[in-house]
């Protein structure tokens, strides 16, 4: 093991670091600093372990690209965020994994999230925005956006996707937001973990008995087939149900924060057309990227990058946020600005590991975002956007709760 922290890496900054209480939208200040001092900095994780952290757009994506860099969280100096003895096996399978394992498993669910298939699906997702919004209409005025329409819009839609039933949302929803909190102790986070594969893996098994025309029904198959054994199963459909709804239950209820907050840009989503939202979209991520904890990687080779050397064995984290401010690739990268193109932004990542659901997550987006605003132009927040409970301690990015009237 060459490295698990350096004599001096309590002198380094730390990161994660804790953002501007009133620059809730922006990377923490000391990370911006680094960023500024160059592409590539030594930093300190909560651990306490000293690795490299990529701060430049261009660096990011070749690093991401590089081979040498491993996401495989059983080798001995992947740089975990908690304390935790060292994985055995891939919790959430083959995000976490290299190829040629991680290419075979995620070609086995990568057919739901082809452009082609998502796009069949945006009438289903426009009806359950509107429902959404129709009962939220009909409902307690001022309400909570999270609990009323930004985390069920999502949980419903990957429901329908996996075969999972919603009558079970809270279960999954609760144990979810336990396993991707930083401040959740081991024994609970484990605890959640459990719980969730328990409950998929028992879905698989019935959806073996009785299959339907879902991801988990796919996967049931091919179990039968020897494809993959029982477990693998089980955790591709918690991966894929944590995956589904977090990030994009975040991004809509923060979305809606800076949008309020930016009430120019926001008339400008309200009034825009099709291709307006879905530029609002890409820019939203670039703006707000919610992973906020950095992409996690260990170098399996000395490689050279922005005149530095990283060292067989060091671990590297790739700060999405930062990379996505880089005012060299960004003009003004702190200005939310809906017209952008931000295309070339990298909120689900680079490479081979790239969000398998991002055109789903496009697509949601821009059928949440596209309707919410028309259909109650009125909306504003209860409260100042600083008094809102923002998760800071978060792996993704967010507000708990979004008191709104209209």
């Amino acid at each position: 093991m060459t490295e698990t922290a350096s004599t001096n890496a309590a002198d380094l900054p730390r990161y994660p670091a804790p953002r501007d209480a009133k620059c809730p939208f922006d990377p923490a200040p000391s990370a911006r600093a680094e960023q500024a001092a160059g592409a590539l900095r030594r930093v300190r994780m909560p651990t306490g372990r000293a690795v490299w952290l990529v701060t430049g757009h261009a660096e990011q994506r070749t690093l991401l690209g590089d081979a040498r860099l491993s996401s495989d969280v059983t080798n001995e100096n992947y740089p975990v965020p908690i304390d935790r003895p060292r994985q055995e096996a891939s919790p959430l399978s083959f995000i976490l994994m290299d190829d040629p394992e991680h290419a075979r498993l995620r070609r086995m669910v990568a057919s739901p999230f082809t452009v082609k298939r998502v796009q069949a699906l945006r009438t289903a997702v426009q009806r359950i925005v509107d429902e959404r919004i129709d009962a939220m209409l009909t409902g307690p005025n001022p309400a909570d956006l999270v609990q009323e329409f930004a985390l069920p819009v999502p949980s419903l839609v990957i429901c329908e996707l996996l075969g999972v039933p919603y009558a079970d949302h809270g279960f999954f929803q609760r144990n979810s937001a336990a396993v991707i909190n930083r401040d959740t102790p081991a024994a609970d986070r484990n605890a959640s973990m459990g719980a969730l594969f328990s409950y998929l893996a028992g879905l698989v098994e019935e959806k073996g008995e009785a299959p339907a025309d879902d991801v988990l029904s796919d996967l049931a198959q091919r179990v039968r087939n020897g494809d993959i054994d029982r477990n693998e199963a089980a955790k591709i459909g918690v991966l894929l149900l944590i995956a589904g709804h977090e990030t994009t239950a975040n991004m809509i209820a923060l979305g809606t924060v800076a949008l309020l907050e930016h009430p120019d840009q926001l008339a400008k989503v309200r009034e825009g057309d099709e291709t307006t939202v879905a530029s609002a979209v890409e820019e939203l991520l670039r703006y707000l990227t919610v992973i906020q904890t950095g992409l996690r990687r260990v170098a399996l080779e000395d490689i050279e990058v922005a005149g530095e050397t990283i060292r067989t064995g060091d671990g590297v984290l790739v700060g999405l946020e930062l990379g996505n401010r880089d005012p060299g690739v960004f003009e003004a990268p702190d200005t939310l600005d809906v017209h952008r193109g931000a295309r070339n932004h990298s909120a689900f990542g680079f490479g081979v590991h790239q969000c398998l659901g991002q055109q789903l997550a496009r697509m949601e987006l821009q059928v949440a975002y596209g309707t919410l605003y028309k259909r109650i132009p009125t909306l504003k927040l209860t409260v100042d956007a600083e008094a809102l409970p923002f998760k800071h301690d978060g792996q993704v990015y967010g507000v708990y709760e979004l008191p709104v009237t209209w």
